[in-house]
């Protein structure tokens, strides 16, 4: 198989030495990995595309509903309550 040199600085190849998942994965396989991460082989049709749009006029007039009202309305307010303070606190003490 014919190959090629590609130049590239040391940070950028510590990077993608970094991205490895494991040791003997060659660069061409991690970049051939990181390609196909990439490539939507599914694009949105365009009635999504319609139905995304509906949405985000939707999120920008006013219209929807927090996880919280919703949690509510099903009797476990509580349960979010608790999560969402929990999860502050995580990344506050993550942070600080």
């Amino acid at each position: 198989m014919p190959m090629t040199s590609v130049q590239i600085r040391p940070e950028t190849k510590e990077k993608l030495n970094d991205l490895k998942i494991h040791p003997r994965e060659t660069y061409d396989e991690l970049m051939n990995r990181l390609a196909d991460a990439t490539y939507d082989d599914e694009p949105l049709s365009q009635e999504e595309i319609e139905a995304l749009k509906v949405s985000e006029e939707d999120s920008k007039a006013g219209r929807y509903r927090t996880l919280r009202d919703i949690m509510r309305d099903l009797g476990d307010d509580q349960v979010i309550g608790n999560w969402v303070t929990n999860s502050v606190q995580g990344a506050l003490h993550t942070f600080c």
